[in-house]
């Protein structure tokens, strides 16, 4: 079994060698559609974190507001997507393995952690913040 997958790696690895193409850069990549886009996206962000200096009234605390929020935005799916591979571990794997079982349970109660961590740590922020300073 082992030499039946080092061999279809190593198959893989030369087969992907010679399948690449040379890619040689122009300087018109970026069409306008897409640069208008990218501006867009860029605009957005910047007043985003005027708008959280603003509402902090400090350059400080609004950009760690930002970033905090950004966190907090992105951590919902890959929270989810780790305590879904950590049930695979849990209960799919681990019915054969009790090791993997116990490090499936381990993943998914880090993950939750996280989750929960990183949910809340922007409400303290704020709660802290405002109501904290003088």
């Amino acid at each position: 079994m082992k030499k039946i997958f080092a061999s279809v790696a190593i198959l893989m690895v030369i087969f992907s060698v010679f399948t690449c193409t040379k890619v040689y850069a122009e300087n018109d990549i970026i069409d306008t559609e897409n640069e208008s886009k990218l501006i867009e996206i860029k605009e957005n962000a910047a007043k985003s974190i005027e708008d959280y200096k603003e509402k902090y009234g400090s350059d400080a605390y609004g950009i760690t507001a930002y970033v905090l929020n950004i966190i907090r935005i992105y951590s919902i799916p890959l929270c989810f997507l780790g305590i879904a591979i950590s049930a695979i571990y849990q209960y799919i794997i681990g019915i054969r393995k009790l090791d993997t079982q116990e490090k499936g349970l381990v993943m998914m109660v880090s993950f939750i952690t996280i989750l929960v961590i990183c949910q809340i740590l922007p409400l303290a922020f704020a709660i802290i913040v405002k109501f904290g300073r003088g």
